[in-house]
């Protein structure tokens, strides 16, 4: 198995916990008798999952977009006595609509919690773990990495980043005793959609309903390939289908069906 063991103050950080992903994944550690670190901007919902989880559960409010609480963040959970022995990074949102029409300082700042945190978080926890010679690393990045994404630029070209850095991260982590994991769901019902901008219904208009997984066993399987020490999961055979076409086929082959089905392009 290639998580740590929980106790004698090994803790887990878990980014974007308030909901989705990132709070059934705060549960499933929590269950298990980690130590879990609650990170996300929204204080009273962590502390109401904090107080759900009990004893073992942290909040620490930050708004990763913010280089300087980015930045702060390891100190606070030292600060509890904890060393983070696990990282989830999954905090993230998307944009939705054209690139010639869109916002520069909303583009901006998903860069900044899609990407820049990603990195920044690796960047600093990661050199803990490796002198420690224990640590495990899950990346939430998304099927929309394998692949463009019109409409929604900005978003799939972040999840790729965090899927390639990941593959990275892993070739550079060999024989230290830590490892790194990209998660890669697909449609996931958890209001992420809504929160980008378009609805559930124009959703799964664009996008099979054989694809969407329920949010808890996506995070049942990161946890899952994150314990095995896997390279990249990807929750639910279509997707894992769909995925594998994205690799193969070339873009421009791919973009007219993409733009055609996408709620952003039928706007236009």
């Amino acid at each position: 198995m290639a998580l740590p063991p929980p106790g004698n103050g090994s803790a887990a950080i878990v980014t974007g916990a308030s909901s989705g992903i990132g709070e059934q994944l705060a549960g499933i550690l929590s269950r298990r008798g980690y130590e879990v670190v609650l990170v996300a901007r929204s204080v009273g919902r962590l502390e109401e999952l904090a107080a759900q989880l009990g004893s073992r559960a942290h909040p620490l409010p930050a708004d990763l977009a913010d280089p300087s609480e980015r930045a702060a963040l390891l100190d606070r959970v030292t600060a509890l006595g904890l060393a983070p022995d696990i990282l989830i990074n999954n905090a993230g949102f998307s944009t939705l609509g054209l690139v010639a029409e869109s916002v520069p300082e909303e583009e901006v700042k998903l860069v900044e919690v899609d990407v820049a945190a990603v990195v920044d978080l690796c960047s600093r926890i990661l050199p803990g773990m490796v002198e420690r010679h224990r640590g495990a690393v899950l990346n939430v990045a998304s099927v929309a990495a394998f692949g463009p994404l019109p409409g929604q630029a900005a978003y799939g070209a972040a999840k790729a980043f965090v899927l390639s850095y990941t593959h990275s991260l892993r070739g550079e982590l060999r024989g230290t005793g830590v490892t790194a994991t990209a998660l890669c769901p697909g449609p996931v019902d958890t209001g992420f959609g809504e929160a980008a901008g378009f609805s559930k219904e124009e959703a799964e208009a664009a996008l099979p309903r054989v694809m969407w997984i329920p949010v808890e066993k996506v995070a049942q399987a990161g946890f899952d390939g994150l314990a095995a020490g896997k390279a990249v999961v990807v929750p639910g055979r279509v997707n894992r289908v769909a995925s594998a076409l994205f690799r193969v086929a070339p873009p421009e082959l791919l973009l007219p069906v993409l733009a055609r089905s996408h709620p952003a392009m039928k706007r236009k």
